[in-house]
């Protein structure tokens, strides 16, 4: 696998890169330098070779899920300083209006909305 000065210029632009013509073909050649090193290391038998402990295909091995889920020590509503029909009442952090003084107006009425 290689690839051309059309792909480096297409992933560039797809990119929204600043790339100078003048460094295409650098790139084109550090590339195609990586990707014939990633073609000999994926050539090299690694049969005979142990797997990294926590890596690889047993990865890390997981304790079994059970039990029941512990309880709050306090009820739902205690967390928020106010609740209307089981959710928590907060203040207003943005707003869609466009004008400040129209701004002003609608977070002086929004305390206390959800």
């Amino acid at each position: 696998m290689s690839v051309s000065e059309h792909d480096v210029r297409h992933i560039a632009a797809l990119a929204r890169l600043g790339l100078e013509p003048e460094r295409v073909p650098a790139l084109v050649a550090e590339l195609n330098g990586i990707l014939a090193h990633m073609d000999v290391l994926s050539k090299v038998n690694t049969s005979v070779v142990q797997a990294v402990e926590g890596v690889g295909a047993g990865g890390m091995p997981l304790r079994a899920d059970g039990g029941a889920p512990d309880a709050l020590a306090r009820p739902r509503e205690a967390f928020a300083p106010e609740t209307r029909d089981g959710f928590f009442l907060v203040p207003r952090l943005a707003t869609h209006v466009a004008s400040p003084d129209a701004m002003l107006d609608a977070t002086a009425g929004d305390e206390g909305d959800a």
